[in-house]
């Protein structure tokens, strides 16, 4: 209990840090996007450590991952702000899940779910190709007007 408060305190420290701490949110719901590259398996990120980019604010399980994070951040934050690969290639936003994913070329890609990503799987480089393109025109689109 005492851990979650901690975490949801420097969560909230973080957003009054923020410039607009109104559009600040968490990434990757709470997951250490290093830990997609580094380790077998993503681990979900502390409130030790908190790093934020682009008004989201990003959790790590230690010190060297955010270090790493901060070294290059477009390299280690999911593509298409964390929505779905496969929907955006079909010109949607749905919430991608953290345990659904894949690393494609140091790029992280998240999915709906397993049903989705196995739609997905059938031609990566297709549907990344096409959600490079569908996302210039949907990224600043909200999602329910997709």
């Amino acid at each position: 209990m005492m851990l979650r408060l901690m975490i949801v305190f420097t969560v909230l420290v973080s957003f009054a840090l923020a410039e607009d701490f109104s559009k600040c949110t968490v990434g990757v719901q709470g997951y250490d996007v290093v830990s997609y590259q580094t380790g077998k398996k993503p681990l979900r990120g502390n409130g030790n450590h908190i790093a934020v980019h682009k008004k989201v604010t990003y959790l790590f399980i230690n010190k060297k991952n955010k270090e790493t994070f901060e070294t290059n951040p477009e390299r280690y934050v999911p593509a298409y702000g964390g929505y779905c690969a496969y929907g955006v290639s079909v010109g949607k936003k749905f919430v991608g899940d953290p345990d659904v994913w894949k690393v494609v070329d140091k790029k992280l890609y998240l999915n709906l779910d397993t049903k989705i990503q196995g739609l997905w799987k059938k031609d990566v480089p297709g549907n990344i190709k096409k959600a490079n393109t569908k996302w210039t025109e949907i990224q600043s689109v909200a999602p329910e007007k997709l």
